[in-house]
């Protein structure tokens, strides 16, 4: 087991650049050699997952599985390790990765820059099993970093400028949120002494310094909510998949966001396991996320951009389950269950949706709703695909997303049941959001499959190149995308033997033990929730089709009814971080610089100021003195010599040796006091500190 899992992380790094060698030589080889990767990770990962999954069925599932030691790398060493919840994710990356290597074969038949896609795209799957897979938050963090700038290179990867734009915003949100996780580990394994997940609860149960656990959880919390896309750090979500390849788009969307999550339940659920005050914090987040990224995707009117918004609005619907876990204390199943479920689903729904806008940007080149509008409306195959997953992402019965989404309400409902005072009124505030949140997810699915599935194109003539159209993905391209919609409806009509299944192997993560209960999803009152979702969502789409649509005289258009202004991160980020914050940061050590030269001066003149002593000099020093009386002394011999007269009033080279002294001096004494002199003498000696440690280490 311990090697299979170093063989899990390291396997794709080393695929990566094989699979690059390849491509150098013949490009169709390098593509095969690239699915056959993907195909031998998928594999492997199931072969790890065999022995822990009959471990579960026995009955003897331990606490500690073995771990795999890589002992030295970065000081602390690497540890990982395989349990349920990371077994399940484990098989969906490498499923999910398989997908897309099979689909970007056709995908990226005439693109750019392919050998350098496979090879990140290979090494971004071996950073993120890393995540999954680690022991402490040590390991986590180091390949978390690495995830990060792997995966930059997707949403780059079209080299535009709205590419490299948004690619830019997602790399800066990616390194401040992995300086602030930094942080925060600094401060956590400073208050319990290790990082170690299967140590941490015990550790913070014991750490009298709760105001300090808060705060290293917080800035954790704040780098892992960077990657998974919560606001107010969402906002590369949004511009970075409309840029990125489909299949990138897929991986961003459905995976890599899970690996913020994956860091967020663990510090939930090993530091602050059922505390209140966390879990509040947690689920403020997940309402604003929720509700916020519903909102843009109802606006939008680019495919790829609405599927980003309704990602972020997914992950709000998951951390509002991590939130009520906190809330709920011990008595927490059904939003341990539902947060679970919900990222299973949202994986599967991202991965059929993201590829369906892949296959019709594949044929189209283009994404804007009124120029793709009745693309799929005699493509039977492609239709069904879709509808499952909008059916999944909508909660609506039958299908799987109406499982998770049914625990997650649940949770609420009973949240409110226990709950008293204000965070009663606030949790039936949540409930309602969340219904809302779920009729406005109803609502921009609905606006793309009529789009894409029922109305016609505006251009007869294009319509008729769209009804015309029988080929428009291969078999091999295609055929995971139907799997996966083909799971969305297995799961949704049979819960109790897959669903709950996976939700029983993968609750051990959560700090969840054996649930004996059970949980009628078709009741009468569990079917009135996505009931009400169901009615807000037609109200809602009416709205749509009313406000945010406009005639003209080829018909009505979608519009995008929110203004450009309106953008988070041209509106106050950008401004704050290349504008307010350097003019502060420059105010603030202009004050410091001469506060410290106006207390050096008037020190000087107060208690330090100066005293004559006997036989000084009324000015110079002993060298001027010298030398200015051997100048005069010439100067005077010249003259006598060659008889001219002494000018009046003639400043003597003594006077003026020592003005230059004095000069001389003052600059000197000024520099020497100067802040800035003293951190640039500073940054000097930092400097040689470095090459000496690098030259004699």
């Amino acid at each position: 087991m311990a090697y299979l899992l170093i063989f899990l992380v390291c396997f794709p790094f080393a695929a990566a650049f094989v699979v690059y060698g390849i491509g150098r030589f013949h490009k169709a080889a390098r593509d095969y050699a690239a699915a056959a990767a993907g195909l031998v990770e998928f594999a492997a990962m199931l072969i790890a997952v065999c022995p822990v999954y009959k471990m579960f069925v026995e009955g003897n599932m331990p606490q500690a599985l073995r771990r795999a030691v890589i002992p030295g790398v970065c000081g602390m060493g690497l540890s990982f390790t395989l349990d349920g919840f990371r077994s399940i994710y484990g098989v969906i990356a490498a499923f999910m990765w398989l997908a897309t290597l099979l689909f970007s074969r056709e995908y990226f038949k005439h693109h750019r820059n392919r050998n350098r896609y496979y090879l990140f795209n290979l090494m971004t799957l071996g950073a993120l099993l890393g995540v999954f897979f680690a022991a402490d938050l040590f390991t986590a963090f180091v390949f978390f970093e690495i995830m990060s700038f792997t995966s930059y290179v997707w949403v780059a990867q079209e080299e535009n400028k709205a590419a490299l734009r948004a690619a830019e915003t997602y790399l800066a949100v990616a390194v401040i949120g992995g300086l602030a996780m930094l942080l925060g580990l600094f401060f956590l394994y400073h208050e319990l002494g290790t990082l170690d997940m299967a140590q941490l609860l015990s550790a913070a149960s014991s750490c009298k310094n709760k105001a300090s656990l808060y705060l290293a959880g917080a800035l954790i919390f704040f780098g892992y909510a960077a990657k998974a896309g919560a606001f107010p750090l969402h906002i590369w979500l949004p511009k970075a998949h409309p840029v990125a390849p489909a299949p990138a788009s897929a991986l961003l969307s459905g995976i890599l966001t899970k690996s913020g999550i994956f860091g967020i339940i663990a510090v939930s659920t090993n530091l602050f396991l059922w505390d209140e005050r966390w879990g509040l914090f947690v689920l403020a987040i997940g309402v604003a996320t929720m509700a916020l990224g519903a909102v843009l995707a109802v606006f939008s009117v680019d495919i790829k951009r609405t599927l980003a918004c309704s990602s972020m609005s997914q992950i709000g619907f998951i951390l509002v389950g991590i939130g009520m876990q906190g809330i709920l204390g011990e008595e927490n199943a059904l939003a341990v269950r539902g947060t679970l479920l919900h990222m299973v689903n949202h994986s599967l729904f991202k991965l059929i949706l993201f590829l369906v806008a892949g296959t019709v940007y594949m044929n189209v080149h283009k994404l804007d709703l009124n120029a793709v509008r009745g693309f799929g409306r005699k493509k039977k195959l492609l239709h069904a695909v879709f509808l499952s997953g909008a059916l999944g992402i909508g909660g609506i019965p039958l299908f799987s997303g109406y499982i998770s989404k049914t625990l997650l309400h649940e949770g609420i409902v009973e949240g409110i049941a226990q709950a008293g005072g204000n965070v009663l009124w606030f949790l039936k505030v949540v409930e309602w959001l969340f219904l809302i949140s779920g009729g406005m997810t109803i609502a921009y699915m609905t606006k793309l499959y009529v789009a894409l599935f029922w109305e016609k194109n505006s251009d007869s003539r294009i319509q008729q190149s769209y009804d015309g159209q029988k080929t428009y993905w291969s078999p091999v391209s295609g055929a995971p995308v139907v799997f996966a919609a083909g799971l969305v409806a297995l799961f949704g009509l049979l819960p109790q033997i897959f669903m709950n299944r996976i939700a029983d192997f993968g609750g051990g993560f959560f700090g969840l033990a054996d649930y004996a209960g059970s949980v009628s999803y078709f009741s009468l009152e569990n079917l009135k929730g996505a009931a009400i979702s169901m009615a807000i969502g037609a109200v809602i789409y009416a709205g749509i089709r009313r406000f945010l649509m406009k005639e003209t005289k080829a018909g009505k258009e979608y519009v995008m009814a929110l203004p450009k202004w309106l953008d988070l991160e041209q509106l106050l980020y950008r401004p704050l971080l290349l504008r307010i914050l350097p003019f502060l940061g420059a105010l603030a050590c202009r004050i410091l610089d001469s506060l410290v030269d106006f207390v050096i001066v008037l020190l000087r003149k107060s208690v330090y100021r100066d005293r004559k002593i006997p036989h000084e000099l009324p000015e110079g020093n002993t060298l001027t003195h010298v030398l200015g009386k051997i100048f005069d002394g010439a100067r005077r011999g010249k003259r006598a010599l060659l008889r001219q007269e002494i000018p009046e009033n003639e400043a003597t080279y003594e006077h003026r040796f020592a003005v230059q002294w004095e000069k001389f001096m003052e600059t000197n004494t000024i520099i020497g006091r100067s802040l800035s002199f003293g951190l640039l003498l500073f940054y000097v000696g930092l400097v040689f500190t470095l090459l000496y440690l690098l030259i004699c280490s």
